[in-house]
């Protein structure tokens, strides 16, 4: 089962476009000599709807990705993505995120999810990212101490012009995909692991699940993070992610468990009754929910 509904009970309609690979934007850093990839439709989908619209961005260790959406979640622009530069400072992801959404249409406001630990829209770790390269086993010092208590949020307002709310990426997914009964977690299968919990629609404070011990010492991330599913092959990950479910319900008795991320589609084996893959779209899509003030 694969949901999209809002936590409100509003049904965000998703627009799925097909991939093609298009030249990157103009140069601002180095890292912009790569090749850009987004995603291209016939037609981007209108919205009747009035309201603000929304730029919202998924930053993630292996990709960044955005699109402006209209207040009842329809896409007005069809998403673009680029890979994500590594190392990767502060400052080269603000300019290739400038870079990135200079074809996407004008917008109101702005939502950021982040893998890491994010308060007041200052980042307090970043672990995909203080990686010289993702396959490095520890973080760099020097990308830690640059990354610790960088200020995303005012560096963005800074450079665009517009309010931003800044969230870490599993609280942002989420929110576009609970639907606010009772305890929910999600999950997020992607670079690395992420989690977020909600209460009754509400988004708790956030946890950083994915750097507990889980299994023969290592943590969530490091058994569950898209390096091991590389080595391991999908049926063994997909056996610990079974035994991941079963270790945080024992945790948080939670209520039902939606598991997103570019991985959870290589999800082998059930997850039974409590679980539900959600279309990896939602990270882009719970931009809109940050800006509720029932849900923050």
């Amino acid at each position: 089962m694969r949901s999209s509904g809002l936590a409100s009970g509003t049904l965000l309609v998703v627009t799925t476009p097909r991939t093609t690979k298009s030249a990157a934007p103009a140069p601002v850093s180095p890292a912009k000599k790569r090749a850009a990839r987004r995603t291209t439709g016939n037609d981007p989908a209108k919205s009747a709807a009035t309201g603000p619209t929304t730029l919202s961005i998924d930053i993630g260790g292996t990709g960044l990705k955005a699109s402006v959406l209209a207040v009842d979640g329809k896409y007005l622009h069809d998403r673009v993505r680029v890979d994500t530069p590594h190392p990767c400072t502060p400052e080269m992801i603000v300019d290739e995120l400038v870079a990135l959404i200079e074809p996407l249409p004008d917008y109101d406001r702005i939502s950021v999810g982040f893998p890491g630990m994010i308060r007041g829209g200052r980042i307090l770790s970043a672990a995909n990212m203080a990686h010289a390269q993702l396959s490095d086993p520890e973080p760099d010092p020097e990308l830690v101490k640059a990354w610790h208590n960088f200020d995303l949020a005012g560096a963005l307002d800074a450079a665009l012009h517009k309010p931003v709310r800044v969230a870490n990426d599993a609280d942002m997914q989420g929110a576009a995909v609970i639907k606010g009964d009772g305890l929910e977690l999600v999950i997020t299968l992607g670079t690395g692991f992420g989690t977020a919990i909600f209460i009754n629609g509400h988004i708790a404070p956030h946890l950083e699940i994915a750097h507990s011990r889980f299994r023969k010492g290592e943590t969530y991330d490091e058994q569950l993070g898209d390096v091991t599913r590389q080595k391991i092959g999908k049926q063994r990950w997909s056996k610990r992610v079974v035994k991941a479910l079963a270790a945080l319900d024992t945790l948080m008795f939670y209520d039902h468990v939606y598991i997103g991320g570019g991985n959870s589609e290589r999800v082998t084996i059930d997850l039974g009754p409590k679980a539900t893959i959600v279309d990896n779209s939602a990270g882009i899509l719970g931009g809109i929910r940050l800006w509720d003030h029932n849900i923050v």
